[in-house]
C-alpha cells in the first residue's frame, strides 16, 4: 500500500522551531498547573489507603454516596468513571481497613438501605502508606533505569561508541546507589541523575542518544501535563502506560535515526539539514501507517474498555501521538543543532590554538633571547689558564698532524741518472734467482748529493 508518494518532499526541518514553541507551551502549561495543584493527583498505590469501586443500578452524586457511607468510610473522595449512564463511582479514603471482605459487605449493606438492593461492589484494594512509598520511588527508578539502557543502546547502536556508554552508565549506577544509601529524596535524586545522563551525552559527543532521551523526556512531560489539566488519577496502570509509549516513542526514532544514518553513508556530498528531511520523509508513510494502526486499537480500548483501563488508554492515547510527533519534530531536530553548534565552536576552537601556538613562538624567542647575552660574555670572557694552556697543546698537535712530511732538498745542477741493471748471466749450474727476490741496483751519483742513499735499498 503505497499512502504517500516517494517524492515526497514536506520540509518539516523548516518547521522545528515553530514546534518546538509548540512543545514548550505545552509543557509549561502542564508544570505550571502541576506545581498549582499541588502534585499529581497519587492514585491508592502511590499513595497509600483504601479504593472502593461501586456500581449502581439508578443515577446518583457523590455528595448521597459520601453521606450513605459516612458512617464506615470518612472523609472520602468520591469520582465518576465510564460514562455518565454506567453510574459507576471510585470512591478512596485514606483509613485502612485490614479486612476487606468484610469491608465490601459493610458497604453493600449500607448503601442497600439508602439506595435499595441491587448494588454492587465491583473491587475493594487496600495499600498501606510504606507500600504507597516504595512504590512511588520504584516507579522513579525504574524511569530512570529505563532512559539510561535506552541511552547506552543508541549509543552504541548509531555511534559504535559502546565503551563510553557503558561507562557512562556504570558511573551513574554506581552514583545513583551511593546517594541512595546516604538517604536522598529519590525525586531529587532521579531528576539529577537525568540532568547528569543528557550533559554527560553532550560531552562524551553522543548526539543521537541526546536526542532519543530528550525526545522521551518530552513524551512524558506532555503525557503527565495533561495529566494534570484534566486532574486524572496517576496510578500504576498510567505509569506502565508511560513506560510502554516510551518503548513505542523510541522504535519511531529508531526508525528515523537508521534511515538518517543510511543516507549519511550513501552521500556525503548533502548537507545534513537536507538530508534528515529527506530521510523524515522517506519514513513518513511507515510513521503514519503505524501510528493510526496502534492509534485506533487504543481508542477502542478507551470508549470500550471499560473504567478499570480508562486512564491506562487515555495515557497511551497521549503518547502515541506526541511519540510520532517527537519522532519528527524534536529527535531528528536535535541533531541538527548539535551540529549547529558543534560547527559555531569549531573556528573558537582554531582561533584559540592559533593563539597557543603564537604565544608558544613568543615565549621560545624571548627565552633565546635572554640566552643571547649570557652566551656572548662566555665567548668574551679569557679561559682558565691551565685551560688555555691545554688548548694550545692540544691545538698545535693538530696542526703538526695536518702538514705533510718534508723532503730532503735535490741540488737543481744535479742530475739523478738511471743506470739500467746489467744483465746479469745465470751463475754456474743453470739455476736462477728465486721468484720474489729483491735484484740489487747500483747506487747513482749526483753534484751536490753524494750523502744520499741510493734508490731501492
Amino acid at each position: 500500500m503505497q499512502f504517500i508518494r516517494p517524492n515526497t518532499n514536506i520540509n518539516f526541518v523548516g518547521m522545528r522551531y515553530k514546534a518546538f514553541m509548540l512543545s514548550g507551551a505545552i509543557i509549561l502549561l502542564g508544570l505550571i498547573t502541576l506545581f498549582a495543584r499541588g502534585g499529581l493527583k497519587m492514585g491508592v498505590d502511590f499513595a497509600g489507603g483504601t479504593l472502593i469501586q461501586v456500581k449502581f443500578d439508578k443515577p446518583t452524586n457523590p455528595d448521597q454516596i459520601r453521606n450513605a457511607l459516612q458512617g464506615i468510610v470518612s472523609h472520602a473522595f468520591v469520582q465518576q468513571i465510564g460514562a455518565q449512564g454506567d453510574n459507576e463511582y471510585l470512591i478512596r479514603t485514606d483509613a485502612i481497613h485490614e479486612e476487606l471482605g468484610s469491608l465490601s459487605n459493610q458497604i453493600e449493606e449500607e448503601l442497600s438501605k439508602t439506595y435499595g438492593p441491587g448494588q454492587q461492589v465491583r473491587r475493594v484494594e487496600m495499600v498501606g502508606p510504606k507500600v504507597g512509598k516504595d512504590l512511588r520511588q520504584k516507579a522513579f527508578y525504574a524511569i530512570f533505569y529505563a532512559l539510561l539502557f535506552i541511552a547506552i543502546y543508541i549509543s552504541g547502536r548509531f555511534e559504535f561508541k559502546w565503551t563510553s556508554s557503558l561507562i557512562m552508565g556504570g558511573v551513574l549506577l554506581v552514583g545513583i546507589y551511593l546517594l541512595e544509601a546516604i538517604g536522598l529524596n529519590a525525586v531529587v535524586l532521579i531528576g539529577g541523575a537525568l540532568v547528569v545522563t543528557l550533559v554527560l551525552c553532550w560531552f562524551l559527543q553522543l548526539p543521537y542518544a541526546l536526542g532519543a532521551l530528550l525526545s522521551l523526556v518530552h513524551d512524558i512531560l506532555i503525557t503527565v501535563g495533561i495529566f494534570a489539566l484534566f486532574d486524572k488519577e496517576f496510578s500504576l496502570e498510567v505509569f506502565a502506560a508511560l513506560l510502554t509509549l516510551s518503548g513505542y516513542s523510541l522504535n519511531d526514532t529508531i526508525i528515523v535515526y537508521d534511515r538518517i544514518r543510511e543516507n549519511r553513508n550513501k552521500d556525503k556530498k548533502v548537507k545534513f539539514i537536507d538530508m534528515i528531511n529527506g530521510a523524515i520523509n522517506q519514513t513518513l508513510s511507515r510513521t503514519i501507517l503505524t501510528s493510526m494502526t496502534v492509534f485506533f486499537v487504543i481508542l477502542c480500548l478507551f470508549l470500550f474498555g471499560g473504567s478499570v483501563i480508562h486512564d491506562f488508554s487515555f495515557a497511551m492515547l497521549i503518547g502515541v501521538v506526541t511519540g510520532s510527533y517527537s519522532s519528527v519534530f524534536v529527535a531528528s531536530p536535535i541533531l541538527i543543532a548539535y551540529e549547529e553548534l558543534k560547527w559555531r565552536k569549531k573556528p573558537k576552537q582554531v582561533a584559540k590554538r592559533a593563539a597557543l601556538a603564537d604565544n608558544a613562538v613568543q615565549a621560545k624567542r624571548a627565552a633565546n633571547e635572554d640566552k643571547a647575552p649570557a652566551k656572548r660574555k662566555a665567548q668574551t670572557e679569557p679561559a682558565n689558564p691551565v685551560k688555555r694552556k691545554a688548548q694550545a697543546e692540544t691545538a698545535t698537535l693538530d696542526k703538526g698532524a695536518a702538514q705533510p712530511e718534508e723532503t730532503a732538498p735535490v741540488n737543481s745542477a744535479a742530475q739523478v741518472v738511471e743506470e739500467a741493471p746489467a744483465k746479469r748471466k745465470p751463475p754456474a749450474g743453470g739455476s736462477r734467482p728465486a721468484r720474489g727476490a729483491k735484484k740489487p741496483r747500483k747506487a747513482t751519483t749526483g753534484q751536490g748529493n753524494t750523502g744520499k742513499k741510493a734508490r731501492g735499498q
